[in-house]
């Protein structure tokens, strides 16, 4: 339990143990954040940390990979099992890097993509003015509609066939929404143009079929291997065999050196873990918690943008509350509630500022919780919101919050093993 690091460097060795004090005691909320299992977290912490292994199994740079090439092996075949893809790469550092190998292989510069605004719910490598994909490529945003706040396919087939894109993108980071992936087939099918789906948020939702999957639909998918899906912090691109070559060395020579093994062997375990029977019941909770907790918040007065969810995330809207998205995350942070700022669709707030809040289910799932804890966390929220500036009452609302998080402990016995250590 980190007995060498503690003699080392106890100045880092404190900075972690406080880390695992604050997630086994704050109510973690933030949508794309989850906790990885133990054996995930062995196998990221392992001897293949040390290993160079530039190119792919079989076909190294360097000797002495016939280790590393099981473990990658047997990522690849997981993945590919798990989600029914043709050519699987798992050496993406993370979610933007594999992102970025797409746009590569299948774009030259300055190619028109159709993808979600960031305004609606997108994310920065969907076109942002400073992200790589929005200074590299003519990146033309979709939204969602005004009455409704989902996604209007009526209108993005009209931005289709009026721009002729070389490639459409779906998926997002604050879509609450089932995404339909038929319908984008379509689209791009009229226009020939490829599809390429970020799951990022939704992987493991998909992975149990708690949501369409997007690869028998699309030419690219990628994804981050965390979030829903509960693995270690990285990447991972899915795709038609015609374009594995091609999409193998964007990520390595293109874009990347050495992969990192001992990630790889994390995301391995990740994936045998979502193959289990117990892993669908799992994603299936973290829906009905979702759902409980927007319902709870109506129930308080809350309104839930479109109206509730599909998936692991809602959007709070504030608007009517009399405070921002920015104060009500730092009033819910100091009361032991992670959560995070998030614009909403057509935010007359700034980014910095926004109108509203991103509330997600997969951590406090991971933790065991369910629609009761759902009920009960959205009345500790309301508590907070309703008297942000009452120093009283945040102190009054994080001691219960400490109380239930402490009826699910996340990793039980940690935090006594590392302060023996």
């Amino acid at each position: 339990m980190m007995k060498h690091l503690k003699k080392t460097d106890p100045e880092i060795f404190k900075t972690i143990l406080d880390e695992v004090r604050r997630q086994d005691s704050k109510l973690e909320l933030i949508a794309s954040e989850n906790f990885a299992s133990r054996a995930v977290l062995e196998a990221e912490s392992n001897i293949m940390i040390n290993k160079y292994a530039e190119g792919y199994p079989g076909h190294r740079w360097y000797n002495g990979c016939e280790f590393v090439d099981k473990a990658e092996e047997l990522a690849i075949k997981r993945a590919g099992k798990l989600f029914g893809a043709e050519h699987v790469n798992v050496q993406p550092h993370s979610g933007s890097q594999a992102n970025m190998a797409v746009y590569f292989a299948a774009l030259k510069t300055g190619d028109t993509v159709l993808a979600m605004d960031l305004k609606c719910g997108g994310h920065l490598t969907h076109g942002h003015a400073h992200n790589f994909s929005g200074r590299f490529f003519n990146v033309i945003p979709y939204g969602v509609d005004k009455k409704n706040e989902r996604l209007d396919y009526d209108n993005i087939m009209h931005l289709a066939e009026s721009f002729r894109p070389k490639m459409i993108l779906a998926g997002a980071s604050a879509y609450p929404r089932t995404i339909d992936f038929k319908a984008f087939r379509k689209i791009c099918d009229a226009v020939g143009a490829f599809l390429f789906v970020d799951m990022a948020h939704i992987a493991g939702l998909v992975a149990a079929g708690v949501h369409p999957n997007p690869v028998d639909h699309a030419e690219f998918v990628t994804t981050t291997t965390h979030k829903t899906l509960r693995g270690p912090r990285s990447g991972m691109i899915l795709c038609r065999k015609e374009f594995a070559k091609k999409i193998d060395s964007e990520i390595f020579p293109g874009i990347q050196g050495g992969p990192m093994m001992h990630t790889i062997a994390a995301k391995a375990v990740c994936f045998k873990e979502a193959l289990r029977p117990e892993f669908k019941k799992y994603q299936t909770q973290i829906v009905k918690n979702a759902k409980s907790l927007s319902k709870a918040l109506q129930d308080k007065g809350y309104r839930i943008v479109s109206g509730g969810t599909d998936n692991h995330l809602l959007l709070v809207d504030l608007s009517a509350k009399g405070i921002s998205g920015s104060e009500a995350a730092h009033a819910l942070d100091r009361a032991g509630i992670t959560v995070n700022k998030n614009l909403i669709p057509f935010d007359k707030r700034s980014p910095m500022v926004t109108s509203g809040l991103r509330l997600g289910t997969p951590a406090v799932t991971t933790r065991g919780m369910k629609e009761r804890e759902m009920v009960k966390i959205a009345g500790l929220i309301d508590r907070v919101l309703e008297n942000p500036a009452i120093e009283k009452n945040i102190k009054a609302v994080k001691t219960d919050v400490g109380s239930l998080t402490g009826k699910f402990p996340l990793y039980p016995g940690l935090i006594r093993d590392m302060e023996k250590a």
